[in-house]
């Protein structure tokens, strides 16, 4: 009795839930990168110059966003497309918690008296409503196109899995920017009145994206099913 004891005490947490402990630590991933990505989004980032493409400058979220693609994939690769969209939804969670507690800290409380750093604290994090909406919007359907389109392709065979990744992060990401800049800035005008471009707009930051996929994802998407595996078997 005390030997069974003992080996109970022995399992790990998730294990004895019945929750693989890869399953596990990518929810937590997901978790906290959901609410990164649009810290992040703050900065743009430069891509640099590259033949035939330019110079290219991208919002620094997608570095989280990208993990994103693939820690879903990845789900959906393990342990099906229904888990992956689980993922996906509960998502929102830390999302929509994260955007209310910037709001409420940047309008309700006040700053201390000696910080100086309030209204460049507002402008990097604060975001306006629309821009909150376009963020969910965008979010919860690229991620949801994303985990569709890569279990598809797999016809029940699990084959070519950077080739199924890498195709549906660059669908997803051009769903993504195509929604987030239309809801964001359909109708606002620039300094001289004029409408804002949004097809210029959209065009870079769905080139920088493509290329970023095509760098990131395949190897990442590898990496990660990899590291599960082995996490489920040391279990």
């Amino acid at each position: 009795m005390k030997d069974n004891v003992s080996g109970l005490a022995a399992a790990s947490p998730a294990v004895a839930s019945g929750v693989p402990r890869s399953l596990f630590a990518f929810a937590l991933l997901y978790g906290g990168l959901v609410v990164l990505a649009g810290v992040l989004g703050t900065k743009i980032a430069s891509l640099g110059h590259w033949p035939l493409l330019g110079d290219l400058a991208v919002e620094s979220g997608i570095f989280a966003f990208l993990l994103l693609v693939v820690l879903a994939s990845a789900v959906a690769e393990l342990f099906g497309q229904d888990t992956a969209n689980r993922l996906v939804r509960f998502g929102f969670v830390p999302l929509i918690l994260s955007m209310c507690l910037l709001t409420f800290v940047i309008r309700v409380v006040p700053p201390a008296p000696f910080w100086s750093d309030q209204d460049a604290f507002a402008r990097l994090l604060g975001q306006g409503a629309r821009m909150q909406f376009a963020g969910l919007i965008s979010y919860g359907t690229s991620q949801t196109l994303n985990v569709y389109v890569f279990s598809r392709l797999a016809g029940g065979q699990g084959n070519l899995l950077m080739v199924r990744a890498w195709i549906a992060s660059m669908l997803s990401q051009v769903v993504d920017t195509l929604i987030f800049i239309t809801i964001s800035f359909w109708g606002v005008a620039d300094a001289s009145g004029q409408p804002l471009p949004l097809g210029a707009m959209m065009e870079g930051q769905i080139i920088a994206k493509l290329v970023l996929s095509t760098v990131m994802v395949p190897p990442l998407i590898w990496l990660f099913v990899r590291l599960a595996r082995r996490l489920d078997r040391a279990s």
